[in-house]
């Protein structure tokens, strides 16, 4: 949701948001945006930083990697822990304070 905020407030011609399972995967639209890209910013959820070692994996090198339980301290919830209980929906994890958080902080990092 964030990084959809952002590319709203930046516009297309400063951000994009690219398919990461296009990169392991050959994708050859994604590469190409991706070896076109200015920036290559990695947002991950918390410390394992999948989408960063994804996109290393595929031979870039992020200019930055925003992880949001590090750098706005979003504390990550397990999905798990609500088994066999009422089914929530993605955004009852997460408020709207953290979304603007997080897009301020991605909107500030594209324009670094």
């Amino acid at each position: 949701m964030a990084s959809l905020e952002a590319v709203k407030e930046l516009g297309l011609t400063k951000a994009a948001i690219m398919c990461l399972g296009g990169l392991p995967t050959n994708v050859k639209p994604v590469f190409g945006k991706t070896k076109a890209a200015k920036k290559i910013i990695t947002v991950d959820g918390c410390p394992f930083e999948c989408a960063r070692k994804v996109v290393e994996q595929a031979g870039f090198k992020p200019t930055k990697s925003i992880v949001l339980t590090r750098d706005i301290s979003m504390k990550k919830k397990g999905l798990s822990e609500d088994i066999g209980k009422e089914i929530k929906g993605v955004m009852d994890y997460i408020s709207d304070a953290e979304i603007k958080q997080a897009k301020d902080l991605i909107v500030k990092t594209v324009l670094e």
